[in-house]
């Protein structure tokens, strides 16, 4: 067998001959946008979307500078530095169709852990225009509750006592901030490309308790001169696997330590709010709009918590992948009922969008079997996310007098899946989540105590007092508790 040739810029024009590289120059680049998080959805999303422009000649002087703020992204670091920060991005089409390209627009990564100032120094540089996040629900330390800053985080407690010794995203961002006004230089747009219901309003929110805290005179700067538009993102990226590696390998020759893999679709709607200047984002389909805040919605309440539905419902029944799930009629059917009678009620009209088309394409893309988005990773950090995007559903069905059957399932089959943790064939179930010794704690109580796990007000809020729900609840997870055939009890829901 031919040895593949090493991804890099040295070689990528013999890359070339054999898959779509970069067309662009990369040394000319600047790094106008620095962006905390650079897992395979930015790398899917927001730096392809450059990528585009940049091969359209549309953005010559933007780039990426990657910023890492976990151990865990040193793997990172050390394979762009052996690939010069180049990576293939691998499409992947319901007709089991692959199409690979290498991406261009990250120019730079530096790792914030063991050494903040050079991270600092670039966001504070004059050429940085944005830092976009994609820290995840859980790396904007708030409360899911009550939604404020969480003070109790050690990192936060250190960074308001040592403001040139940053840990978290809040602390590196005040510090550049600082270093901005003081040079008298532009601030940068903060641009949040995570799944939260008005993701800039939260990161404003948060980095301005957290600037108050340590500085009420740059506080009141941030809040004057910083903006944080609201966006929305979409683009099913699932974790890439050795089998990714070794089809580039052999179908391409090309070695690549980190491809990323997607689906077709993609989607992203920003409100056009940019305090200094951004990329033409537009030319390559992204939609700019006063309010996102409906689509946001949107988004969140079908497309993340369908996933989650499918996810947990999956993981007990031992469904290893979400395609899985809709090759399963049962859950199929199951899906579609929640996003017709629970998620759509509660939305309302959204200019630009037909729902019935939109749930479809769930369908559609869901069902992709080259896509095979494991149920682990859907599962995977739920506490972060289930509030946002299904408990908070079921707020407003009880609120409305709407129904709650299907949402109140996922979450008596959570419970269970954090207590057991393992599949209703015994089979250990991967759990990852940072409350997991908290769920786990919670869940175990129910077989004396039925309402055991809703009684976590962080991430439940009131639903405790709400008769209606703990009545159902109860019931449900007494059955699953007493006999884990998940199907059956899906059977129920769906014909009641």
């Amino acid at each position: 067998m031919e040895i593949p040739i090493q991804l890099n810029q040295a070689n990528l024009q013999e890359v070339g001959s054999r898959m779509p590289v970069p067309k662009y120059k990369r040394a000319a680049d600047t790094s106008g946008i620095v962006h905390i998080g650079v897992g395979g959805f930015h790398r899917a999303h927001l730096a392809y979307y450059l990528h585009q422009l940049k091969n359209n000649n549309a953005a010559p002087t933007w780039g990426i500078c990657g910023i890492g703020l976990r151990e865990a992204d040193t793997k990172l670091q050390n394979i762009f530095k052996t690939q010069d920060h180049l990576y293939t991005l691998m499409v992947k089409r319901p007709d089991g169709k692959i199409e690979p390209e290498v991406i261009g627009s990250i120019v730079d990564f530096k790792m914030g852990i063991t050494d903040p100032e050079p991270v600092i120094a670039q966001m504070a540089a004059a050429e940085t225009k944005i830092v976009s996040l994609t820290i995840t629900e859980g790396g904007y330390n708030f409360n899911p509750n009550t939604g404020e800053f969480n003070f109790d985080n050690p990192d936060i407690q250190h960074e308001l006592q040592n403001p040139d010794d940053p840990k978290t995203v809040y602390g590196f961002l005040t510090a550049a901030l600082k270093r901005r006004r003081d040079a008298r230089l532009p601030a940068f747009t903060v641009l949040s490309c995570d799944n939260i219901e008005h993701n800039g309003d939260m990161v404003r929110k948060m980095l301005l308790a957290f600037a108050e805290a340590q500085d009420q005179d740059l506080a009141k700067w941030i809040a004057q001169e910083v903006s944080f538009p609201n966006s929305m993102v979409d683009r099913i990226t699932p974790v890439t696997t050795p089998a990714d590696i070794e089809t580039l390998a052999l179908n391409y020759g090309v070695a690549d330590a980190w491809p990323v893999t997607c689906e077709p679709f993609i989607q992203w709607v920003v409100e056009d709010k940019f305090s200094n200047g951004r990329p033409a984002f537009e030319k390559v389909g992204v939609q700019f709009v006063p309010d996102v805040g409906p689509y946001e919605k949107m988004k969140l309440r079908l497309l993340n918590a369908g996933h989650s539905v499918l996810g947990l419902l999956g993981a007990l029944h031992g469904h290893p992948t979400i395609n899985a799930c809709i090759e399963d009629e049962v859950f199929k059917t199951y899906f579609r009922a929640f996003l017709d009678q629970e998620a759509t009620p509660i939305l309302g009209d959204i200019r630009g969008i037909n729902l019935e088309d939109y749930k479809d394409s769930l369908l559609e893309r869901f069902a992709n079997p080259n896509i095979k988005d494991s149920v682990s990773r859907i599962c995977a950090e739920s506490s972060a996310k289930l509030p946002k995007f299904l408990i908070a559903t079921i707020h407003e069905n009880l609120a409305t007098g709407g129904s709650i059957k299907f949402a109140t399932l996922v979450i008596a089959a959570w419970c269970y899946y954090s207590d057991k943790q393992v599949d209703q064939n015994g089979q250990p179930i991967e759990t990852i989540d940072a409350m997991q010794d908290e769920l786990h704690q919670a869940a175990e109580q129910t077989t004396t105590d039925p309402l055991a796990f809703i009684r976590q007000e962080s991430l439940f809020g009131n639903l405790i007092k709400n008769e209606r729900f703990t009545t159902f609840y109860a019931e449900v997870v007494h059955k699953i508790y007493k006999d884990t055939n998940i199907k059956k009890y899906m059977r129920e829901m769906i014909s009641i």
